[in-house]
């Protein structure tokens, strides 16, 4: 299985949905030998992130604590495969929503990655731009703007302007913006990071998806109902059939649908829509995850009026 299950790259995920069971029922087969255990930890990282990209998020906690424990007991915290394990599992955190558990990790990751693979390396930008996104979503505005904007000029000077990692920050320091309020900005940055997307990927690839979905909230947030609603139901549409009907994007934007039938008083519309969402919820993230919990909120809200 070590060499069949590949990367969690998104080109990869027909074959690493076919051999993931495999991968699971490896998890609770640790072998003896040291060479054993380093290629089961490898594997072990793999399922991690395909199971992060697919959206099973308890998968991601299990796989990448166990591959950063032995990679760290074999090679040592400051190997190269000890970090990529340390920053899969700090990812596993953020996706939870355990916010300082992840900066935590995030923060030793980056600060070993420096030392050990440079300050522009694509890992140790990648971790900084997890921190960012940790930073962000505990609304520490500023923090992760100054951040993201630090890991897109390194990317774009490394990887490349068009780069998905570059865009992916972009992406990422827009919704900073419209989580300030700054919708202008938000918008110009998401128009341009969804054309270069549809250019340099695909129309209907994650990444793709994911900035159209950010284009639709902005909208949403301004009160542009009519925009917001037929950008939601292209991406839900397209992300059912490429992510699942309960991957956590799809989820995510079918909830902001919802909210933005709710916005307009279309009560009846919005209550189906968020009682799929948070019973989805409930079961693929966990009743106290934060997703959850605002699913909770919302329907309730709904119910009220």
């Amino acid at each position: 299985m070590y060499g069949e299950f590949p990367t969690g790259r998104y080109e990869n995920w027909g074959k690493c949905r076919s051999l993931y069971p495999h991968v699971r029922s490896a998890m609770s087969q640790r072998p003896e030998s040291r060479e054993s255990l380093l290629r089961w930890a490898t594997l072990l990282y793999r399922g991690a992130w395909y199971a992060s990209e697919s959206g099973n998020i308890a998968d991601v906690r299990e796989m990448a604590s166990k591959s950063h424990k032995y990679r760290v007991k074999l090679l040592g915290a400051k190997d190269d495969e000890a970090l990529a394990s340390a920053a899969m599992l700090a990812e596993a955190y953020l996706r939870e929503g355990r916010w300082e558990e992840s900066e935590q990790l995030f923060v030793q990751v980056i600060e070993a990655s420096k030392i050990k693979l440079g300050v522009d390396h694509p890992d140790t930008l990648t971790s900084m731009a997890n921190l960012a996104s940790t930073y962000r979503n505990q609304g520490r505005w500023e923090e992760a703007e100054q951040l993201f904007v630090q890991v897109i000029e390194a990317s774009k000077t490394k990887l490349g302007v068009d780069h998905p990692d570059t865009l992916t920050s972009m992406a990422n320091l827009a919704s900073t913006y419209r989580n300030q309020g700054r919708w202008e900005e938000a918008e110009q940055l998401l128009l341009q990071v969804i054309e270069a997307s549809k250019m340099k990927l695909s129309v209907d690839y994650p990444n793709t998806l994911t900035s159209i979905a950010n284009l639709a909230s902005t909208y949403r947030n301004q009160g542009r109902w009519e925009e917001a609603e037929q950008l939601f139901v292209q991406v839900i549409e397209a992300s059912k059939i490429k992510l699942g009907v309960d991957h956590p994007d799809t989820l995510r934007s079918m909830a902001n649908l919802a909210s933005t039938y709710w916005n307009q008083g279309r009560w009846e519309e919005a209550e189906p829509l968020e009682v799929q969402v948070m019973e989805t919820r409930k079961t693929k993230l966990g009743v106290d995850h934060p997703d959850t919990l605002r699913s909770i909120t919302n329907l309730a809200a709904t119910y009220w009026n």
